[in-house]
């Protein structure tokens, strides 16, 4: 027998749906990743990106504190290593998401710990196959697969990932470690000027490295940053190495000129990276309509509907703007009542 809905990825989108879906009795079962060597490279673990933050300072209801007996309280026994790392000054990414993932679960939803990796959505019900070879059926799907930051890959840059290094200026760019500091950006299209724009607000200096003479970003988003007195942007230049140690996190870069080769050294407290995110789309190519970008399409306006009747997309998959927790949560909440609605019309 089918399932009613099954939903594909474990960021706030994906629970965030099941949470809804749940609650309307429909049952429903997430594929929250598999615990893989590949998915741990390319940062697609259960969980989601979140589980890679530390501290969370940004999603609505979570102010600066010590949380420790409401998680202690609301996360069960395999979990309570967590009010042990808990570091009591509000709540860190990991701990958002285990709570969110508790709260799907207290309402019924069945979890998969495995990948989807191939789908027919050519007839109903849906066909879904894991990576360990389960097969399901089910009368509605939601994708909320998201999409991961894209790194330069340096060794030193993964050593300090959550310790000064970042894909998200938004999401860490207000923390204590970064104000008042020289911070690096590195990109040169409309998001890295975002980012650093938005990190000036905090920052002593942005230093925005691109490896080229002349920024991809648009005119007016380039005019931004040349405006701007604390952003100074770093021509044809690469970052080689980041910089840190273990009380400190990051403290600087080695930077390289793509013109002549000669190298340098730039003190820094953080070190972002804005050159793009990379949606979780693979296993879906031909399967649903994307953009150029390989992004999810809403072909609905203010709806999750994708190409497919009876599939929805929600959080980073289909959004390559916004990209935050919270915006994830809401479209997820949104994907879980679109797909409730469809399957009520339809007499499921």
């Amino acid at each position: 027998m089918p399932e009613k809905i099954v939903i594909v990825g474990s960021g706030p989108a994906g629970w965030t749906s099941a949470i809804y879906a749940a609650r309307a009795s429909l049952e429903p079962v997430v594929f929250e990743g598999a615990v893989t060597e590949d998915n741990r490279l390319q940062g697609t673990m259960p969980l989601g990106q979140l589980a890679l933050t530390t501290e969370v300072e940004n999603y609505p209801g979570f102010p600066a504190g010590d949380l420790s007996e409401f998680l202690r309280s609301a996360l069960p026994s395999e979990h309570q290593w967590l009010v042990d790392l808990h570091q009591k000054e509000g709540c860190s990414g990991p701990e958002l998401m285990h709570l969110m993932r508790q709260q799907a679960v207290n309402f019924g939803t069945k979890i998969v710990t495995d990948d989807i990796v191939e789908v027919d959505f050519d007839s109903h019900p849906f066909k879904l196959r894991s990576l360990g070879g389960e097969e399901v059926e089910a009368l509605s799907v939601i994708i909320a697969t998201g999409a991961r930051a894209n790194y330069l890959g340096l060794e030193s840059e993964e050593k300090y990932k959550n310790l000064g290094v970042s894909a998200c200026a938004v999401c860490d760019g207000a923390l204590p470690r970064f104000r008042g500091k020289p911070l690096i950006v590195a990109g040169g299209g409309d998001s890295a000027v975002e980012e650093a724009d938005y990190l000036s607000k905090f920052a002593s200096t942005v230093y925005l490295v691109h490896r080229r003479d002349e920024l991809r970003a648009s005119k007016i988003m380039a005019q931004r940053a040349f405006d701007n007195p604390k952003i100074e942007i770093l021509w044809n230049t690469t970052i080689e190495e980041v910089l840190g140690n273990d009380t400190d996190g990051v403290t600087g870069v080695r930077l390289k000129s793509t013109v002549d080769g000669t190298e340098r050294e730039q003190e820094a407290a953080g070190a972002f990276m804005a050159i793009g995110h990379t949606p979780n789309t693979t296993f879906l190519e031909g399967k649903l309509d994307m953009t150029a970008k390989k992004y999810l399409q809403w072909t609905v306006p203010f709806r999750t509907n994708t190409s497919v009747e009876g599939v929805f997309a929600a959080g980073d998959v289909a959004d390559d703007y916004y990209r935050q927790a919270v915006t994830a949560a809401g479209s997820g909440c949104m994907a879980a009542l679109d797909a409730e609605r469809w399957l009520g019309t339809k007499g499921f």
